[in-house]
């Protein structure tokens, strides 16, 4: 089992930045592939961000490249989202994620979810 905790979220203006952190216990956290999802009211959650376990090959959902950035500390046990130029688009609650499956880009390749947290970007 992995337990995913995450924090950082909350109000921003648009424009604005955010730094997500999500600390993991449990399993090795270097046996897994760390990401995040997010999901707005009403929406189906979406693929945001992954990075592999050395963090050697780092994925983007298109609308992010440029402004989130992904990184991990395996020493730390923690895996962050740099979050620049806020827009109101990208409010909505992010969930860490960590799995080995062969799907990236789907919720379907992720085995443990974080309990999510809440980044509101006004206009």
């Amino acid at each position: 089992q992995v337990q995913l905790v995450e924090s950082g979220g909350g109000l921003v203006q648009a424009g604005g930045s955010l730094r997500l952190s999500c600390a993991a216990s449990g399993r090795t956290f270097t046996s897994y592939r760390m990401g995040w999802f997010r999901q707005a009211p009403g929406k189906g959650r979406e693929f945001v961000a992954a990075i592999e376990w050395r963090g050697t090959r780092i994925y983007y959902k298109d609308s992010v490249k440029g402004r989130f950035t992904i990184s991990r500390d395996n020493a730390k046990n923690t895996v962050y989202l740099q979050m620049n130029s806020l827009e109101p688009e990208d409010t909505a609650a992010y969930y860490c994620v960590a799995g080995s499956g062969p799907f990236v880009w789907s919720s379907g390749g992720y085995t443990y979810w974080g309990s999510g947290t809440q980044v509101t970007v006004s206009s």
